[in-house]
């Protein structure tokens, strides 16, 4: 593909984003957002040694051996040594995440976590024993990656309609757009395929044309994630930016979710979900992302189903997203 032709939209959009959410979090990006800015605008650049945090410990002392007294001669009693305390044990990113979800105290039907942050390689998860959540809209991102694949694999590019529902199918949501583009990547056996080469193991596609039913995990929305945001990722620089620069400009009134663990004045790069079950009149609430937190770009995706209200689930999305971040980057700067 060249990026001459794909219009407003090239591969220097993720550049913008990446760089709008560093420089809202105050600082330069580094690792792997750096390199992450240096393809998307074509370039190459050597990866920067990671920034090793070592724990200094203290070495126990050596007991003193003491001299047995000769008969005559006076035993002197050595003082006491206070044994030096034992240095406190950093707790893992699974640990601290753990900890600060659990402080969210109950809530209404199950939900579901995954983070990673681009800088350091931490991750976490919460709710991994709690099944498979249907996606709703979220699955559009999906989508998305599936009809860029494709294009790759045949060395064409999308065409200016695609590109257009694209647009609408993603920045507002559009479900007349999603399913013209369903049909475009063959359905279920295209979003498929297209999630074998992105490494979504734990993702099976809806089927009867209902996208929205599409079976998922937190873990692999955050591989889907990385694949648009993170490094080594089987789409292209131009593929990847599309998606970012779109994700980066949803309509207002769709921009809740996991931005709400970024900072205040950070761009909003999210896509959400939200699908009323007709069995239950239950609702599935879902919110994936990339957002920025003191200085680190991380990667967010949170699942529930069985929520009360649409409202109510939004409200369980946002606060899941805004504990899990500054716990999972707060824990690795310790």
């Amino acid at each position: 593909m060249t990026v001459q032709r794909w219009g407003n939209v090239t591969a220097i959009a993720l550049f913008v984003v990446i760089a709008a959410l560093t420089a809202a979090s105050g600082t330069v990006p580094s690792g792997r957002a750096a390199a992450a800015e240096t393809r998307a605008k074509g370039g190459q650049s050597a990866r920067p040694p990671a920034s090793a945090r070592t724990e200094r410990t203290e070495r126990p002392g050596r007991t003193e051996r003491l001299e047995r007294p000769g008969p005559s001669a006076t035993a002197t009693p050595s003082p006491s040594r206070t044994p030096s305390p034992s240095p406190s044990r950093t707790p893992s990113a699974e640990e601290a995440v753990r900890d600060a979800l659990a402080g969210l105290g109950g809530h209404a039907g199950r939900y579901a976590i995954a983070v990673r942050d681009l800088e350091t390689g931490a991750s976490a998860g919460r709710g991994a024993g709690t099944g498979t959540y249907d996606t709703a809209s979220i699955v559009k991102v999906d989508i998305l990656a599936a009809l860029l694949l494709q294009h790759q694999a045949r060395g064409t590019e999308p065409t200016r309609g695609q590109r257009e529902l694209a647009a609408d199918m993603i920045r507002s949501s559009d479900n007349d757009a999603t399913d013209v583009l369903w049909r475009a990547i063959g359905g279920a056996a295209g979003l498929d395929a297209a999630n074998k080469t992105l490494g979504l193991s734990g993702t099976s596609a809806g089927q009867a044309g209902r996208w929205g039913l599409t079976q998922t995990v937190p873990a692999d929305q955050v591989r889907l994630l990385r694949a648009v945001f993170g490094e080594d990722s089987p789409l292209s620089a131009e593929s990847r930016a599309f998606i970012g620069g779109l994700m980066g400009r949803i309509v207002p009134g769709q921009d809740w979710g996991v931005p709400a663990a970024a900072a205040p004045e950070a761009p909003r790069v999210v896509k959400n979900g939200w699908l009323r079950r007709s069995t239950t009149e239950l609702w599935d609430i879902n919110s994936i992302g990339l957002v920025a937190y003191d200085g680190h770009l991380v990667l967010v995706a949170v699942l529930s189903a069985d929520q009360p209200t649409r409202e109510a689930g939004i409200a369980l999305v946002e606060r899941a997203a805004a504990a899990a971040v500054p716990a999972l980057v707060d824990n690795a700067s310790h």
